[in-house]
């Protein structure tokens, strides 16, 4: 198993396969880069697919440092850059689901260049103060828990709770039709229950203002500042996290945005439905839309 060079005392862990151009998967919480076992047969026959564990997270440096420098965004950021850096890769197409949709859109910001195609699934930008709406509180209540020392005090090191909490997420966020497998559990139980790997993962959650505060500064850009790069965006249509209502503002963040519905999946898409994922990948590699 590769890793990175260290990026600010942070090496990451990746897989490596397939040949052509760089395709490069972001994983999300609770998840690890094995969320992408499925994808990346359907896609490595005609590309360079590197897919690894973010900071924080599986097999990936874990450092009890402060959130704001060390599991930001931009921190996130300068990791993926480091191996895009590293392996000479791009412009890459970045594809993410959760906070690697976050990450791969601060990636296409600040580093446009880097950059090929987006495929990613929500969130984006345009929920505003929407997030408030008492439903959507309901569904966003463990982002304010993971803020408190009480969730690392709560599941830090203690496998049975994690697993409880973990599968909590693994099935009300996905569709109707999906159960996690007792063996894809076990494996993430086995990375996010060692001392110290659930309050990495959650580093997260403590960096910056909060899910609230990001929520109500949202302001769009002006046209000229809209993101550029091409945006191939999957919505599920059930994840609680995220309706598909939320998508109506897409065109004033994003240029060239174009949006392929899931019905039948939930929040894990690459998981949920890998036939759509790697289609979305496949299209932005021949820079054509999703269809």
């Amino acid at each position: 198993m590769p890793r990175t060079q260290p990026v600010d005392g942070f090496s990451l862990a990746y897989d490596r396969s397939g040949s052509g151009p760089a395709v490069v998967l972001l994983h999300g919480w609770p998840g690890s880069r094995d969320d992408f076992r499925l994808v990346r047969p359907l896609i490595d026959e005609g590309a360079d697919v590197v897919v690894p564990d973010l900071r924080g997270f599986g097999e990936s440096d874990k450092h009890a440092v402060d959130p704001d420098e060390a599991y930001s965004g931009a921190a996130q950021a300068r990791s993926v850059l480091g191996l895009l850096d590293e392996l000479a890769l791009g412009p890459v197409v970045l594809a993410g689901y959760d906070i690697g949709s976050r990450i791969a859109q601060t990636i296409a910001q600040t580093s446009a260049d880097r950059v090929r195609a987006l495929v990613i699934t929500p969130p984006t930008p345009g929920a505003g103060r929407r997030v408030l709406d008492p439903a959507a509180q309901t569904e966003f209540w463990y982002q304010h828990l993971h803020r408190l020392p009480l969730a690392g005090e709560l599941l830090d090191g203690h496998p049975d709770a994690v697993r409880s909490y973990l599968r909590h997420f693994w099935t009300h966020w996905s569709g109707p039709s999906f159960t996690p497998s007792d063996d894809a559990l076990d494996r993430l139980t086995a990375d996010y229950a060692q001392p110290g790997a659930f309050t990495a993962s959650i580093g997260w959650y403590r960096a910056g203002p909060g899910i609230l505060a990001r929520g109500l500064a949202e302001r769009a850009p002006e046209p000229a500042d809209r993101l550029r790069v091409p945006v191939h965006l999957l919505w599920p249509g059930h994840d609680p996290l995220f309706p598909p209502e939320w998508g109506d503002r897409l065109g004033e963040f994003f240029a060239d945005v174009a949006v392929t519905p899931l019905p039948d999946a939930g929040h894990f898409v690459p998981v949920e439905a890998p036939e759509a994922f790697a289609a979305a990948v496949r299209a932005a590699l021949t820079g054509v839309g999703p269809g």
